[in-house]
């Protein structure tokens, strides 16, 4: 029982899967928004703290990614490292 209990340096087995949902959750949103390119994109979760990382082709459109990453369940905060093209 101990081998799945988060420690201060390492994720438990429930958190890791709930971040792998969650950055999988937001991709699919991101796909699916028609005025985003998600193969530029990138998404990586870390206890819920989601970090985008990529190229857009505007501030609205890295605006909008982030809109879009915050309205998935279990999503604490979002830090936008993208760059405008």
């Amino acid at each position: 029982m101990l081998g799945c209990a988060p420690t201060a340096k390492q994720s438990g087995t429930g958190e890791y899967i709930d971040d792998s949902v969650i950055t999988t959750k937001i991709k699919a949103a991101i796909f699916n928004e028609p005025t985003l390119k998600s193969a530029e994109i990138n998404v990586e979760t870390f206890k819920g703290v989601v970090q985008l990382s990529g190229f857009v082709s505007s501030r609205a459109h890295a605006n909008r990614a982030v809109e879009v990453a915050r309205s998935v369940a279990g999503v604490k905060s979002v830090k936008n490292d993208m760059l405008i093209k």
